[in-house]
């Protein structure tokens, strides 16, 4: 029986992208609430640590994403970063400073410092969180492309109402998401403080959400995406329940359906196009005539099956030997920087066993 690659890694490139929303979402959260529930700098030290070990590791979810739309259907891949240059590239920008500013927090015991440092995790986690909603949210709506699949869209044709939404409902599930997650993985203050929240946010959330699964489904859906947007809305509302009553793993799960449901919802609607064409359909990028040639695609499948599972493996692990709760417990007091240790004290994580 012949496969239908070009299809097979549609969904492997949406499963890749789904994953890289359930496990950055939460850290991405982290990084906006910083300011909200760190009241003093081993808060937002608990905060970060509990993110520490994780953070980098849930980014591979996008660098493979990335790296499979290029080579399995490389036409998209040239015509989604041309038209969405400028979104691309703040969204990188923002997760370099990020990254180096988890590394650098610690490296002066300065509270003008970390201060500066903790403004770039606060932009390099809210840029994206703001900017993959606006991006998704016009893939599926489309742009004006002709038929040599260039795309000729100015800023003012991302700013759709449409993908202003999809960029709100990202940015709020995300912060609910963070919330949800420190509940679960902190104790003492933190923990508190984002129980309390839980509520606040989900005023935002739900609404926005839903507002946003429910224009995608009548505009764009499909007969059987209808049941799976209905899923994301119960599955939101039943997280922050959940949430709210300190069933703090089950609501985790719950509202990482509701972000599994809605990229399921979004990828059914652009289905067959991996990017519509709003100058004419028949200029639209499609699975079939943005796909690579067969032998690639046999390739990377073969590739893919025996390297997919060992990077899983590997994650599984790292989430389990990282289970343990953060408190202000397992944070050490700011070394005296001189002469001595320069490395990163803030940014340490707890070893498995202080649990």
């Amino acid at each position: 029986m012949d496969l239908d690659l070009p299809l097979i890694w549609f969904l492997t490139i949406a499963i890749l992208w789904t994953g890289y929303f359930v496990l950055e979402g939460f850290d991405f959260g982290v990084g906006m609430l910083l300011p909200v529930l760190g009241k003093d700098n081993t808060d937002r030290r608990v905060m970060i640590n509990s993110i520490g070990p994780i953070w980098d590791g849930n980014e591979v979810w996008l660098i493979t994403a990335v790296g499979a739309t290029l080579a399995a259907f490389p036409a998209w891949y040239a015509s989604m970063f041309s038209g969405f240059y400028l979104p691309v590239l703040i969204i990188l920008l923002a997760l370099i400073v990020r990254g180096v500013a988890f590394e650098y927090r610690g490296k002066r015991d300065s509270d003008q410092w970390r201060a500066r440092w903790d403004a770039a995790i606060i932009f390099g986690s809210t840029a994206p969180a703001v900017l993959w909603g606006l991006i998704f949210a016009n893939l599926v709506r489309g742009l004006p492309m002709g038929a040599d699949h260039v795309v000729r869209a100015g800023l003012l044709d991302l700013l759709s109402p449409y993908a202003l939404l999809g960029a709100a409902t990202t940015l709020s599930l995300f912060v609910l998401h963070g919330a949800v997650f420190l509940t679960l993985k902190t104790d003492g203050e933190v923990r508190t403080r984002a129980r309390a929240l839980l509520l606040r946010t989900a005023y935002v959330a739900i609404p926005v959400t839903l507002a946003f699964l429910t224009w995608t489904q009548l505009a764009y859906g499909k007969a059987w995406t209808g049941p799976v947007v209905a899923l994301a809305g119960a599955a939101l509302v039943i997280g922050v329940i959940l949430g709210i009553r300190g069933r703090e793993g089950w609501s985790f799960t719950a509202t990482a359906v509701t972000i599994i449901a809605l990229s399921v919802a979004v990828f059914g609607a652009m289905f067959p196009n991996v990017l519509p064409s709003t100058t004419d359909a028949a200029h639209s990028l499609t699975i079939t005539n943005a796909s690579s040639a067969p032998y690639t695609l046999t390739v990377m499948t073969w590739v893919g099956v025996v390297f997919l599972p060992l990077v899983l493996c590997y994650q599984a692990w790292s989430y389990w030997v990282f289970r343990k709760r953060v408190t202000r417990q397992h944070i050490e007091p700011v070394p005296a920087y001189g002469g001595g240790d320069t490395g990163n004290a803030d940014d340490s994580a707890p070893s498995p066993g202080t649990g």
